[in-house]
């Protein structure tokens, strides 16, 4: 979608109208809902809330009511100033969790890591996604192992690791280096030998950006099509919105965050990562209807 002098325009989605996992195709003829499934002592928003298999089932099927995509599970903190957790510990965390979801329920299952090991892993065990924040940066074998386990894969813009990103947040020209990482990740991905139809790419909003850079990055969102794959947007509850809103408890960023998700609907973004389903789910739908016009179909 494009912004034009008489309002928003909906045009088509960067990239083919879908995206592939290891055997689900995702169609992108709306936006789509990815929930946020921690099993995490320390996220920055719900930490320790899902440890169990039986929470984090309870969780996923609550999202699942409220009309999710797919979900997205982690077993590392990515907040600032998070320390790193040894491989074998993500894998205690998220294989459980991942095993049941794709025994019980009709889902496609996303691995939320930056480790190739635990990434094969969670494909082995049923997961359709790769979701690497460091875009295939901190493991080298990452790439392949995406490749090898025939998994989708989401790669995303950061700059330094979790402990030190927020360390140094000056660009030159943000938007334009955002988009040559992303687009030097998708290119190893393909040449690791990931189908191109496989991949997504994310700006990675609040990790290495500042409150202005997070902003920018949202209203030249559209400067990212041309690398022709779908956009996965992920602002929920971050500490940005809760600047600009002065609100200290994530919890409390929900209209901020639907806010940035019409938005981002507007700008292109077909993907999109969040903490409460139904709330994202309906102002994704409201603002792709708007920006449809005559076109839209229910």
């Amino acid at each position: 979608m494009t912004a034009a002098a008489g309002g928003l325009q909906a045009g088509p989605p960067p990239g083919p109208g879908y995206l592939l996992g290891r055997r689900c195709r995702i169609e992108l003829d709306r936006p789509r809902l990815m929930g946020v499934l921690n099993i995490t002592p320390d996220s920055f928003s719900d930490g320790g809330r899902f440890l169990s298999v039986e929470a984090a089932l309870a969780q996923a099927r609550l999202m699942a009511v409220e009309g999710v995509d797919l979900i997205d599970v982690g077993g590392e903190s990515t907040r600032p100033g998070a320390a790193p957790v040894s491989e074998q510990e993500e894998l205690d965390r998220v294989l459980p969790v991942v095993e049941a979801l794709c025994r019980e329920l009709d889902l496609p299952v996303s691995l939320d890591t930056t480790k190739s090991a635990v990434a094969a892993a969670a494909v082995a065990a049923g997961a359709e996604f790769v979701n690497d924040v460091s875009g295939l940066a901190f493991d080298p074998a990452m790439a392949g192992a995406v490749a090898a386990g025939g998994a989708g894969l989401f790669v995303m813009h950061t700059r330094g690791c979790p402990e030190t990103m927020q360390a140094d947040t000056r660009y030159s020209d943000l938007v334009g280096e955002v988009r040559e990482s992303l687009r030097c990740s998708v290119a190893a991905a393909v040449a690791a030998g990931v189908a191109p139809e496989r991949i997504a790419v994310d700006p990675g909003i609040g990790f290495g950006k500042d409150v202005a850079g997070n902003l920018e990055l949202l209203r030249r969102l559209g400067a990212l099509a041309d690398l022709g794959r779908p956009i996965l947007l992920g602002t929920s509850r971050k500490s940005f919105i809760g600047r600009v809103l002065g609100q200290d408890d994530p919890r409390q960023r929900q209209a901020g965050t639907l806010a940035t998700v019409a938005l981002g609907v507007a700008a292109g973004a077909r993907l999109f990562r969040v903490h409460e389903v139904g709330p994202a789910r309906e102002a994704a739908l409201m603002a792709w209807a708007v920006c449809c016009g005559a076109g839209w179909r229910g």
